[in-house]
């Protein structure tokens, strides 16, 4: 693939129109820079903000990001394009590239939006994280829904009428509750920063064994709640270990390199605003090292809560994230295709390379390798606050 072709996979199809944002690793400099990407160029945009969460503060960031890719002394074009995007899905740490597009807005989740991943995950519960057991406890469920729920209004008397009878058949869930009750599942997903971006490897530990992609759209939010802007995400599934309890959904979620995401975050204008992704079409593909090839898609569409519920059950009175956060909204797409043994369905390996893609957010890609062996997390809080300070310290010399 040659460098324009690298680009035009990975960023939005309108990407002339689009207002692009992120944070690109400095080599020279040893630290994270926020930039704005802007046909052939990344411009750096550290004088204008040191972070991406003070970047999002302002009054009217994209405004201001145009304004500031107007005007030399606040935007540097500081690298191409084409070589940011390169070195970032070759994963070379030699070079300048891209990081998860978000640092100090905590990384939160929505689980169960969608019918479809409601009942597997329901199934996940019933064969209590055991693989073998699917097909079967698939089966049983499907005949006893029939597809009932598809229609249902969370919370609504319908919904809770749905709940009476599912109870009384006995297969009331958990995830039903969250799934077709008054209140989502909302869960934080990663620690701050610890988040990886375009070409970064993803990460499955050892004590897992069916496991899977989940690929979401993500919002991003301020302090204030106010959606701003959105990009992709990789909310990394352990479905054995939810599957044995939902108490263990922390040990499910949260490991080394099991948030992914990016490859930008696209700030809201005049022709892209929360009404374009509400019919957005995010597709998955996951080619395997063995030649195995598993498709997917996560048609937001068919959402059962609207964005504005999911971030107002995340944030208000009752909590709130000075710092802004980020928002995975679910996922429709939950893997039955076998990959190995009949009736086990899809389960990741080692070398999958995973593509998340979508018309207006371009395309985040990972590889999939074990937890234990993949880079540690080193860069934290501490980290940035020094790298940050050492940098106002270089300027004001």
């Amino acid at each position: 693939m040659s460098l324009s072709q690298a680009v035009g996979s990975v960023l939005p199809e309108d990407a002339g129109q689009a207002l692009l944002i992120g944070r690109v690793w400095d080599t020279e400099t040893g630290g994270p820079r926020v930039v704005a990407v802007s046909g052939d160029s990344v411009f750096d945009l550290h004088r204008l903000a040191g972070t991406v969460a003070d970047l999002l503060e302002l009054p009217e960031p994209a405004a201001t990001v145009r304004s500031a890719l107007a005007n030399p002394s606040l935007a540097e074009p500081r690298w191409a394009t084409a070589d940011v995007v390169s070195a970032s899905l070759a994963g070379d740490g030699t070079r300048a590239r891209l990081l998860a597009p978000v640092d100090l807005q905590v990384i939160k989740a929505c689980g169960v939006t969608f019918v479809d991943s409601m009942v597997e995950r329901v199934i996940e519960e019933r064969c209590a994280g055991d693989a073998a057991r699917a097909a079967e406890v698939r089966d049983l469920v499907g005949r006893a829904l029939g597809g009932s729920l598809a229609d249902l209004r969370p919370g609504s008397a319908e919904a809770a009428e749905a709940k009476r009878v599912l109870i009384a058949e006995g297969l009331w869930s958990q995830y039903l509750e969250v799934g077709i009750g008054p209140d989502p599942e909302v869960f934080t997903k990663a620690p701050v920063l610890s988040s990886v971006g375009l070409g970064a490897d993803i990460g499955i530990p050892a004590f897992s064994s069916w496991n899977n992609p989940e690929p979401e759209l993500v919002l991003i939010a301020t302090s204030r709640g106010q959606v701003v802007g959105a990009t992709l995400g990789n909310d990394v599934n352990l479905r054995d270990v939810e599957g044995r309890s939902a108490l263990l959904l922390g040990k499910a979620k949260d490991n080394n390199a099991s948030s992914a995401l990016g490859p930008l975050i696209r700030l809201f204008d005049g022709s892209f605003t929360l009404e374009t992704l509400r019919d957005e079409e995010i597709l998955l593909r996951v080619e395997g090292p063995d030649g195995y090839v598993l498709e997917g898609r996560n048609s937001v569409a068919r959402i059962s809560r609207p964005f504005e519920e999911l971030v107002a059950a995340t944030h208000g009175r009752h909590h709130q994230y000075p710092d802004g956060f980020a928002l995975y909204t679910g996922t429709l797409f939950a893997p039955t295709q076998d990959r190995d043994v009949p009736g086990q369905g899809f389960t990741h390996k080692h070398g999958d390379v995973v593509t998340i893609r979508s018309r207006h957010l371009g395309a985040l890609v990972n590889r999939v390798g074990p937890c234990e062996e993949l880079p540690a997390w080193s860069f934290g809080l501490r980290e940035l606050f020094n790298y940050l300070a050492k940098q106002r310290q270089e300027a004001r010399a």
